[in-house]
């Protein structure tokens, strides 16, 4: 197994104060982890960094092969196509359907032929079990819909790893099964799965790695 995430002697500030001290971990690539703790533990801080929106000044990480305390602002979008990101709020273009909200990330990191596009975004939207969602709006769709609409937008560039903060958060249990499900099932394709959340249901019913954060650390159950 090749590494997709390592963390060697890592403290992440918020702020100028130390949110999580100490970590050090190793994700191998194609696992399913969950990022499990109280608000406020540092789940957000951690995969904040994964994505380069907090700066790493102290210690060393790595994601998808690029060294995030030496990174520089000119290389965060080359990170970001490597990853695929995933927000509890969906965080959808509400003044245009799927597919020009699809269109748009593409457009947006480099893609131009509009053939290729047309193909990649039925491509993606039949990975995450929807069809004819083309020219729906977003507001007219459910909460499940709309978070297919967001894994399937963090697909688009087939990223190597996908960072999922809280994604079932806004949901019932039973969508919240068929999304990390779909997670699952992206999963068996290879890539990294890394999902914060407190929904300790869904951890029973679809079995993961844990990493808890607890007490500014981050702690391997066993």
């Amino acid at each position: 197994m090749s590494t997709a995430i390592s963390f060697n002697n890592v403290t992440i500030f918020q702020h100028d104060k130390a949110v999580l001290e100490d970590i050090n971990i190793i994700i191998e690539t194609g696992e399913f982890v969950y990022l499990v703790g109280k608000t406020g533990s540092g789940k957000s801080s951690f995969l904040k960094t994964l994505y380069a929106d907090l700066e790493l000044n102290n210690g060393s990480a790595t994601i998808a092969d690029i060294e995030l305390s030496k990174i520089k602002r000119g290389k965060i979008s080359e990170l970001r196509r490597k990853l695929g990101i995933v927000f509890q709020d969906f965080q959808l273009l509400q003044d245009r359907d799927v597919y020009e909200n699809l269109k748009f990330i593409l457009k947006s990191t480099g893609w131009k032929d509009d053939k290729a596009i047309d193909e990649r975004i039925k491509t993606v939207l039949r990975q995450v079990h929807l069809n004819d969602v083309e020219k729906k709006m977003p507001y007219a769709m459910s909460g499940g819909e709309q978070q297919r609409v967001a894994i399937a937008r963090a697909l688009l560039n087939n990223p190597e790893i996908i960072l999922a903060d809280e994604p079932t958060a806004n949901l019932d249990p039973d969508t919240s099964g068929e999304i990390i499900n779909l997670f699952k099932e992206i999963a068996i394709s290879g890539k990294t799965i890394v999902i914060a959340t407190h929904d300790y249901y869904m951890i029973k019913r679809f079995p993961g790695r844990i990493l808890t954060f607890e007490n500014g650390k981050v702690l391997e159950n066993v």
